[in-house]
């Protein structure tokens, strides 16, 4: 059994999941538009006694993204969890007898398709479809776009517990009544996201976050019993874990350049030129911590750290140039 919907080809994977439930209700746009719409621009610095090293994380946190899409949307979001296995897929499998696409958030470590997986309970899949034995799933393009896992891998990671996890959690998406014209929703999102961005409620968030950044990446160095392995970790969730490169920063230049061009908002479109910079400059900083990971030396987290500083202004810089949206 199969739902009949084109799987969204995306490089995150909130975004691909929620992009093919979108889809089976008429709404396709492009990736960044829905990082935009989903008010996605963020920054986060975690650093716990128990994580083998800090989390520098560039997107809200996980749930939200789909919350505001369906927010700024008029659309209507219905998200379940429960603690039964058996009822988690009960309700599902109900779903897709009745030909409806369904997001999920899991723990990808358990997806059998993963080459090298890792323990992330903030990872999202639509589900298409199921036979006895396996579950069809939409995931990012890195991962193939269109694959499959075992129904009880599948089991496995909806329910598996620790940081971001949830009681296997699923979701669905629909019209509820006229949704809002696309220009308005675009300026109510950029509205929204550069109020949070601006006013971070804790130093490690936002312009705040980044600029704190610059002082605790030497310290994580100095204390670091792996720099090599720690910094190209961070390197390459910075670069290729479904962030669209440049720690989401790529896709926020992009919706701010669509959202120009529907909406003619001068604001806007000095805040996408801003954006080129910014995110350049993250690209940059990234290839420092490769620096780091290739050799070792302290000089190159010491360059990061004043990048960082200065690219904290110059994030502010290009968000607050957003407030005459």
């Amino acid at each position: 059994m199969k739902v009949t919907v084109k799987p969204y080809i995306g490089q995150h994977c909130e975004s691909t999941a929620t992009g093919t439930l979108l889809g089976q209700i008429g709404i396709e746009l492009s990736e960044p538009m829905l990082f935009g719409l989903g008010e996605g621009l963020s920054f986060i610095f975690w650093n716990m006694k128990i994580m083998d090293f800090p989390f520098i994380g560039g997107r809200v946190k996980p749930d939200l993204l789909t919350a505001n899409i369906a927010k700024n949307f008029g659309l209507k979001l219905i998200v379940k969890e429960t603690s039964s296995k058996e009822k988690a897929w009960q309700e599902v499998r109900k779903l897709l007898d009745n030909n409806k696409a369904v997001g999920l958030k899991l723990d990808c470590y358990h997806l059998e398709y993963f080459s090298n997986p890792i323990h992330f309970a903030g990872h999202y899949v639509a589900i298409l479809g199921y036979d006895d034995n396996k579950a069809f799933l939409v995931d990012t393009k890195q991962q193939g776009s269109e694959v499959t896992t075992s129904l009880k891998s599948l089991e496995r990671a909806r329910s598996e517990k620790g940081a971001m996890s949830s009681r296997n959690l699923y979701y669905v998406l629909e019209k509820d009544g006229e949704t809002t014209p696309l220009k308005q929703a675009i300026i109510a999102a950029i509205r929204s996201n550069i109020k949070q961005y601006l006013n971070p409620p804790i130093s490690n968030l936002g312009y705040r976050g980044i600029e704190k950044t610059s002082s605790e990446i030497i310290e994580w160095f100095d204390r670091s019993k792996d720099v090599k392995t720690e910094f190209a970790t961070s390197a390459m969730i910075m670069e290729r874990a479904g962030t669209g490169g440049a720690l989401f920063r790529n896709l926020y230049r992009d919706f701010l350049k669509e959202a120009y061009e529907l909406t003619g908002n001068k604001a806007i479109g000095e805040a996408h030129k801003a954006f080129v910079g910014v995110a350049q400059s993250w690209s940059d900083i990234i290839a420092l911590f490769e620096k780091v990971a290739e050799t070792g030396e302290r000089q190159y987290v010491i360059q990061a750290s004043g990048e960082l500083k200065a690219l904290a202004a110059q994030e502010k810089e290009a968000v607050q140039l957003l407030e005459a949206a």
